[in-house]
């Protein structure tokens, strides 16, 4: 009766300090201010802001880019753009995209190596039509950029990599994407590396400041990589998490250690 005495005021003290571990975590790891949680904290009420950037995407080194050339002589036009199989019996054959090689360049039907790293559509189009002007009269020429992809990582409900329909997307959007921050996501200071032929550029966004949407990071570029970093309250929480599972496993060391001995004897 004596030895059962002590093992169980053992397990009642390893059981009181466990508990009040785990609820010490608990309180800390959720200890966040609002300043910490909301975005765009500093917007006023119906203010107005104007989006001054002007974004235009860019062609990059191994972009996916699909042109195609129409005239209303279709004959003339077809040439000028590559198809995977062939176009019979009312099968429509799969059009080959071009692939921006490492110096910046495609490989353009008839017309040859056309360089297009650093052109917007735009720009690349107006380029075309140029080149196409001893060929074609008034070409319609439309371009698209097949492989337009962000990724988002850390502190998001769905992390991952997100193929965009469209020519834009902004980092509020992708992290529309992927499920938006956690409670634990840290709002202040969102990392987005960029790619620059090779070259990777690290930039910093506030999204609880309303001015995040003027930053040259606010329009993401094909390729970009979004994180959003741990909060204090994610850390703390982490470390309050080792220290219990040490202490958990110290109290079993114990437990087991003064069993045995008492039974022992």
């Amino acid at each position: 009766m004596y030895f059962q005495a002590i093992i169980k005021r053992i397990f009642k003290y390893c059981s009181t300090a466990i508990f009040l571990l785990g609820f010490c975590s608990i309180i800390l790891s959720s200890c966040a201010s609002k300043s910490e949680i909301v975005y765009f904290q500093n917007a006023l009420d119906f203010e107005t802001m104007v989006d001054g950037n002007e974004f235009v995407p860019k062609f990059k080194v191994d972009d996916l880019i699909s042109i195609f050339v129409s005239t209303l002589d279709a004959e003339a036009s077809a040439p000028f753009n590559l198809f995977r199989g062939r176009q019979e019996g009312g099968i429509v054959a799969e059009q080959v995209d071009y692939l921006v090689d490492k110096d910046g360049q495609i490989d353009f039907p008839v017309i040859g190596k056309i360089s297009v790293a650093g052109l917007s559509p735009e720009e690349l189009r107006v380029l075309l039509r140029d080149q196409l002007s001893d060929y074609l009269k008034n070409p319609i020429i439309n371009i698209r950029l097949k492989n337009f992809t962000v990724t988002v990582l850390g502190q998001v409900n769905n992390p991952g990599t997100y193929l965009v329909n469209g020519e834009q997307i902004t980092v509020l959007e992708a992290l529309g994407l992927a499920g938006d921050m956690t409670i634990k996501g840290q709002r202040q200071n969102i990392l987005v590396i960029r790619d620059f032929n090779g070259t990777k550029v690290y930039n910093r966004i506030d999204l609880t400041d309303k001015d995040a949407l003027k930053s040259d990071v606010y329009y993401l570029t094909q390729n970009d990589v979004v994180y959003v970093e741990p909060n204090r309250s994610a850390i703390t929480s982490s470390a309050l998490d080792n220290r219990a599972t040490i202490a958990v496993s110290i109290a079993s060391v114990i437990i087991t250690s003064t069993v045995f001995i008492l039974t022992r004897n």
